[in-house]
C-alpha cells in the first residue's frame, strides 16, 4: 500500500485521513498501521471503511478456519508473503483473496498470472491478516518427538528411579532434554487444539494429561509414572516456582514464544496430592479480548444494552457466572471499547490475565496488603474515569465499588452466581443496603459458554412437538425452527468446534429497582425481568439452538430448565 494508492486517496477524499500526516509517521511501520494511527482507527474499522468505500465484502479473519484455505497451487508461500494477501476460497475459476488493501492490484495481477485464475478481493484487517499468514507458515521445528526421543524418555524414567535422593536434580541438560521437548510438545499441542486448560495428574500407577477443549476435559497422554517429578520440576522451572517446595500450593506464570511476533501466557497452579504434585495450566491468550463484541454471541438487543451501559459516565456493570464461563473476556472486551487516550482506566485483578496497553493493571497481593479493597482506595486517589475490580469477594470491596459507582465513576466487576437476579440477592446477603444496590448497579450480565456445532458435519435433528414445548420453546418458535445435532469429523472435536456465549443481560429498570428496594428475592426479581422482556440464560440458549449455532444437548448441559 503506497502513499499514492487509491485507498489513501479515497480515505482522504472522504475526510478520514490527511495524507500529509502520514509523512510524519515512522516509515518502518506498515502503511495500514500508519493510517490507523493517524486517522485514529482500529485495524478492523479501517478494513470496514475500505470495504464500504470500494464495495467489497469484509471478513473477520479471526473467525475463519485456516484449514479451509485451498491447498494446491493457490497456496503459494512466495506470493502470499510478497504481497501480504491470502487465498481463502476457490469457487470454479475464481480465487478469493483476503487483503487489507482492496486496491492492491499488483498482487491480484501477479496471482492471476501465476495461477491462471480470476481473483476477487475480500477485505480484512491488516493485523488479522499478518497473524493468519504467520500461523499458516509458522515452523515448529523440534516440537514433534521422534521414536528415539521417546525411547530416551523411558531411559530417563529408569535413571530417575535409580537416583533416589537426586531425583529432583534438573540441572543435567543431557538427561532433561527429552523432558523439555516433551513438555514443549504438550504445550504446542494444547495451543493448536484450542485448549483452555492443561491438567497434569499423578496417581499411584498412572500419570494422566488432560486438555480442556471447548469446556470439556479430554485425556491426551499417559507418560510413564516415573516422570512425575521431572514433569512437575520442568514446569516449575519454566514458571519460576520453588523447586524444593512440594508441600504447599504455588502459583506462577509462563510466557511461551510461539513465533517471532506471537507469545502465549500460561497461568500455572501446583497442588500437592497423595501421589505427587498436580499441575494445572490456564492458557491466557490476550488476542481473545481483541475479537470485538460482535463475535461473542450477544443477541442484538443484548449487545445494545451492554454498549449503552458502557457509554454511561457512572454506574456499575457486573458480569457473573461460574469459573471458565468467559467473564474475563466479556469484561476486557468492554474495557477495550472504553480504552481511549482521554480516559484513565485502572484494574485490580487476581491474577492479571490479559495485558492491555493503555490500562493501568494492578496485581492483587494479600501478603503485601494489596487487596481488592486497598487497590480500590488507591485508584480513587488516582483521578480515575473507569475502574475494573476482578471480583467482589467481600462486603468491604462491595461497599467501596458501589461508592465509586455513585461518585462519578464507571465500575466493572464480577461475581460468582448462577443468574443475574441472584447477583442482586448475593450483594444483599453480603450486607450491602438495598438502596445502594438499586442506585448504583446499572447492568448485570450472567453468562455461560456453549460449544458451537461444527459447520462441516452437523446434521438436522427432529424432535416431537411436545418435547420441544417441554424444553422451553414457544408454539410460535416450534413452527419455524430447524435444530441440528453433533456428529463428529476430522475437523472438530465430537461434533463441536469453538464456543459461543449464552447471555442473560438484565438492566436495572425502575420496576426491578422497586423490587430491590423492597428487599425482594431472586425469584421475584426474575419474574419482573421476564415481564420486562429480558431473556434468561435458558431462553437465550434456546435461541442459539434454534438458529443452528449449537445443539439442544449442549444447551441442556450449560443451562438449567
Amino acid at each position: 500500500m503506497q502513499l499514492n494508492s487509491p485507498l489513501i486517496r479515497k480515505l482522504e477524499s472522504y475526510g478520514y485521513l490527511e495524507q500529509s500526516a502520514l509523512t510524519n509517521t515512522s516509515n518502518n511501520s506498515p502503511i495500514a498501521e500508519r493510517i490507523c494511527k493517524v486517522a485514529n482507527l482500529s485495524p478492523t474499522e479501517l478494513a470496514q471503511k475500505a470495504a464500504a468505500l470500494f464495495q467489497a465484502p469484509f471478513l473477520a479473519l479471526k473467525q475463519f478456519d485456516l484449514d479451509l484455505i485451498p491447498d494446491g497451487k493457490e497456496r503459494n508461500e512466495k506470493l502470499i508473503k510478497k504481497h501480504r494477501v491470502l487465498p481463502i476460497a476457490l469457487k470454479g475459476k475464481t480465487l478469493y483473496l483476503a487483503s487489507a488493501d482492496p486496491t492492491n492490484f499488483d498482487a491480484f495481477e501477479d496471482y492471476e498470472f501465476n495461477t491462471g485464475l480470476q481473483t476477487e478481493v475480500i477485505v480484512v484487517s491488516y493485523d488479522d491478516l499478518d497473524n493468519a499468514i504467520e500461523s499458516l507458515f509458522e515452523k515448529n521445528d523440534g516440537i514433534e518427538l521422534s521414536d528415539e526421543q521417546l525411547n530416551e524418555l523411558s531411559g530417563v524414567t529408569a535413571d530417575i528411579n535409580n537416583k533416589g535422593e537426586e531425583e529432583n536434580d534438573v540441572n543435567s541438560k543431557e538427561e532433561d532434554a527429552p523432558i523439555i521437548v516433551y513438555i514443549n510438545k504438550i504445550l504446542m499441542d494444547a495451543i493448536k487444539r484450542g485448549a483452555s486448560d492443561l491438567h497434569f495428574e499423578p496417581y499411584e500407577h498412572v500419570y494422566r494429561i488432560r486438555f480442556r477443549v471447548d469446556g470439556v476435559l479430554h485425556e491426551v497422554a499417559n507418560p510413564p509414572i516415573g516422570l512425575e517429578s521431572r514433569i512437575s520440576a520442568r514446569i516449575k522451572v519454566m514458571s519460576q516456582l520453588d523447586l524444593a517446595e512440594k508441600r504447599k500450593p504455588q502459583d506462577g506464570r509462563i510466557k511461551l514464544k510461539i513465533t517471532a511476533k506471537k507469545s502465549i501466557d500460561f497461568r500455572v497452579s501446583t497442588l500437592p496430592t497423595l501421589w505427587g504434585e498436580k499441575v494445572v495450566m490456564r492458557i491466557l491468550d490476550s488476542s481473545s479480548a481483541m475479537l470485538g463484541i460482535d463475535v461473542l454471541g450477544y443477541e442484538p438487543e443484548q449487545k445494545e444494552l451492554y454498549l449503552n451501559a458502557l457509554s454511561q459516565p457512572q454506574g456499575m456493570i457486573l458480569v457473573t457466572g461460574p469459573t471458565g464461563s468467559g467473564k474475563t473476556v466479556s469484561l476486557y472486551t468492554g474495557l477495550n471499547i472504553l480504552n481511549k487516550p482521554e480516559r484513565n482506566i485502572s484494574t485490580a485483578e487476581d491474577p492479571v490475565e490479559i495485558n492491555l496497553v493503555g490500562i493501568n493493571q494492578v496485581q492483587i497481593n494479600p501478603r503485601a496488603e494489596m487487596t481488592f479493597a486497598n487497590a480500590l482506595r488507591a485508584f480513587l486517589r488516582q483521578d480515575p474515569d473507569i475502574v475494573m475490580v476482578g471480583e467482589i469477594r467481600d462486603l468491604e470491596t462491595a461497599e467501596i465499588s458501589i461508592k465509586a459507582a455513585q461518585t462519578g465513576h464507571l465500575v466493572l466487576s464480577t461475581l460468582h452466581t448462577n443468574s443475574a437476579p441472584e447477583t442482586l440477592t448475593r450483594l444483599m446477603n453480603m450486607g450491602v443496603p438495598s438502596y445502594n444496590i438499586a442506585s448504583s448497579v446499572s447492568l448485570i450480565i450472567a453468562q455461560r459458554l456453549a460449544r458451537r456445532l461444527c459447520p462441516v458435519c452437523k446434521e438436522p435433528e427432529t424432535l416431537p412437538e411436545q418435547e420441544l414445548l417441554n424444553l422451553g420453546f414457544t408454539p410460535t418458535q416450534i413452527s419455524s425452527i430447524q435444530l441440528f445435532k453433533a456428529v463428529g469429523c476430522d475437523k472438530c472435536t465430537e461434533g463441536y468446534k469453538g464456543r459461543v456465549g449464552v447471555y442473560e443481560v438484565m438492566p436495572i429498570t425502575p420496576k426491578i429497582a422497586d423490587v430491590i428496594m423492597q428487599g425482594g428475592n431472586s425469584l421475584e426479581i426474575a419474574a419482573i425481568a421476564e415481564q420486562e422482556g429480558i431473556n434468561n440464560l435458558r431462553k437465550s440458549g434456546l435461541i442459539k439452538a434454534a438458529s443452528g449455532v449449537t445443539s439442544i444437548t449442549e444447551i441442556n448441559r450449560v443451562t438449567s430448565y
